[in-house]
């Protein structure tokens, strides 16, 4: 079985740079009113399908990506260089618990992941 993540947006191309440097994926081809991106060649994980929808996003996700890069702190960075946005804080309940903790983050259009540090 295949696994596709589908975020709905405005403009799908231009969620392109963003969402392939979030999660380290290139674009596929794909058909009008959509893009696709997939994992680099030799990597695993769900093709991920932007989906060109005519409302611009108005609430909070109820389904939202966790990306876990080597360094959080970078990877938060070359997200806001691409339009990305911080949410608050970085969010540390789970520090002491579990060793991470993440930043929440929205996309251009405001579709939210998290990017999460281990420290442990």
């Amino acid at each position: 079985m295949r696994l596709s993540v589908v975020v709905d947006c405005v403009d799908p191309a231009s969620l392109v740079p963003f969402w392939a440097a979030a999660l380290g994926y290139r674009p596929a081809d794909t058909v009008a009113g959509y893009a696709a991106l997939v994992p680099k060649e030799g990597d695993t994980g769900p093709v991920l399908l932007l989906q060109g929808v005519p409302e611009p996003k108005t609430g909070k996700n109820r389904v939202h990506l966790d990306v876990h890069p080597e360094d959080a702190a970078a990877h938060v960075a070359a997200l806001e260089r691409l339009g990305g946005r911080r949410i608050g804080a970085w969010v540390e309940e789970e520090l002491e618990s579990a060793g991470i903790r993440w930043q929440v983050m929205a996309d251009p259009e405001g579709n939210e992941l998290c990017v999460v540090h281990h420290v442990r």
